[in-house]
């Protein structure tokens, strides 16, 4: 796993940006997991601006996020399809039936999830995974206690995610208790993770995630198996780590970064 710890959020975002647009230039017909939230929307503001920059093309690349609402229709402002458009795909020049969501409305939640799962192995899985992290160290909708192993299905969401989430909704008590997400077990399943991380409150769970125990607890230790996890962080969310020296040494001086520093 590398880690790479950056002065600041903007420079944390680039660094993201480039890597997702560096990946999709090499290979056009890319396949790339996607990710919501706060976070995450200042990358897709970046990756839209390097596109009609032409920095990067959208045409050929197929996109599968991570999760969607159960319950929510795609145009409900609230729901992850509705993001997604919103942020990036109504942005660049991607066909609209290459973006994929699990379907909130889906009336068989479990023939939806497997169907999900098809589909992405139908497409060559994916190559490159985007990842946030949660409060409580979930990655997707990877609440604790979900199995490293675990594959695309209908989850209940935690107190702590309802408390996180719950916020974007009015009223906050409509906001649906169950999601699809994809499963561990999938998100590991991508050829590369990158995972961004940013902000002091996300200090203490970034610590735990990348040098803590593997536990079902904090899903996101769960990067710590991959053979190609690229974790970002600015200085904030980087204050609980103890590799900080190592990290900073292997960014500034290993070759394999020299076109990003």
């Amino acid at each position: 796993m590398d880690v790479i710890i950056r002065p600041d959020t903007a420079s944390a975002v680039k660094l993201t940006a480039r890597l997702i647009a560096d990946a999709i230039n090499a290979k056009p017909d890319f396949k790339l997991g996607l990710a919501t939230g706060g976070t995450m929307e200042a990358v897709y503001a970046e990756l839209a601006a390097m596109n009609r920059a032409g920095q990067v093309d959208f045409s050929l690349v197929r996109t599968f996020n991570l999760d969607e609402y159960i319950g929510l229709p795609a145009d409900d402002p609230n729901s992850y399809r509705y993001y997604m458009n919103h942020h990036l795909f109504d942005h660049v020049n991607i066909d609209p039936r290459n973006t994929h969501l699990p379907d909130g409305m889906a009336t068989d939640e479990e023939a939806e999830a497997e169907a999900y799962e098809a589909a992405m192995a139908d497409a060559g899985g994916i190559d490159l995974q985007l990842l946030g992290i949660g409060n409580d160290g979930h990655i997707g909708f990877n609440e604790p206690l979900s199995s490293f192993s675990s594959r695309t299905s209908a989850r209940y969401l935690t107190p702590e995610t309802y408390r996180q989430n719950c916020v974007y909704f009015n009223p906050p008590e409509s906001m649906p208790r169950r999601a699809f997400t994809m499963g561990v077990g999938t998100i590991l399943d991508a050829r590369r993770i990158v995972m961004l991380i940013t902000g002091s409150r996300k200090a203490a769970i970034a610590a735990r995630a990348i040098e803590g125990p593997l536990t079902s607890m904090v899903t996101g230790s769960a990067v710590q198996l991959h053979p190609d996890a690229v974790v970002i962080l600015d200085a904030e969310a980087a204050a609980g780590l103890t590799c900080r020296e190592y990290c900073d040494d292997a960014f500034n001086n290993d070759p394999k970064w020299a076109a990003y520093r």
